[in-house]
């Protein structure tokens, strides 16, 4: 019988603050527009704000 894989919580490590600097950020021209794209830029928000907390 196999095993249900438990899920791992991601260590929280700080975020490159280059990284984050809005002329690198995708956006515009670069940004996603598929199904799933909406989502996914909420995401990317919400760990912006808890890193920043």
């Amino acid at each position: 019988m196999k095993r249900a894989k438990r899920r791992t919580v991601r260590s929280v490590k700080p975020r490159n603050p280059l990284a984050l600097d809005p002329l690198l950020q995708k956006g515009g021209a670069h940004q996603r527009e598929d199904k799933r794209a909406s989502r996914a830029r909420q995401k990317a928000a919400l760990r912006r704000r808890r890193d920043d907390i």
